[in-house]
């Protein structure tokens, strides 16, 4: 009985390798969401190469101003969730494979990588998420038309409640140190 349950507690403690799967494709889901941003912001750039031509009116250059802050908004937001997808599956691969040791004796290794916990990481994957949530807010705020006193109203809720989110986040980091 006790050759069956050493068995068997072998099979379990060995199946934890199955996240690997996980993290292969986490890892190439942020590949991929870092070559689209970049690829995003390479055709943002050469669509700005005749911003400053003479004979663009202004009507037009203001509507390409406009388009291009909601390029950039866009760009960041995948630069983010590359991000979440990186930390993601370096925070899966520490917390149930291996512990990367390049990262813990790095200098330039941040402490955003360095995953020790589950809490850890849900930690530091809602920091990303809010971010990304920042960045969405702001590019429906840069759409919106303003009609009515509600409009700007709902507006400025909106960023008092972004900016709630934010000083609670930093309160908790503080609380976490201490």
């Amino acid at each position: 009985m006790k050759r069956v349950e050493q068995l068997f507690e072998g099979l379990l403690w060995e199946s934890r390798f199955v996240v690997v799967f996980a993290v292969l494709a986490s890892l190439l889901a942020s590949f991929a969401m870092f070559y689209m941003a970049t690829v995003d912001a390479y055709y943002m750039l050469v669509h700005l190469a005749h911003y400053a031509s003479p004979a663009m009116d202004m009507a037009a250059r203001s509507s390409l101003r406009g388009t291009t802050i909601a390029h950039v908004v866009e760009i960041v937001d995948g630069y983010l969730l590359a991000t979440v997808l990186l930390i993601f599956a370096l925070g899966l691969y520490e917390l149930f494979i291996s512990k990367i040791d390049k990262a813990e004796g790095s200098e330039t290794s941040s402490n955003v990588l360095l995953i020790r916990s589950l809490d850890d990481l849900k930690a530091r994957l809602a920091k990303v998420i809010l971010m990304i949530l920042i960045v969405k807010f702001f590019e429906h705020a840069i759409a919106m038309t303003f009609d009515t006193a509600i409009d700007l109203l709902a507006l400025a809720g909106g960023i008092a409640l972004l900016g709630l989110a934010l000083y609670l986040s930093h309160a908790a980091d503080h609380k976490s140190n201490a």
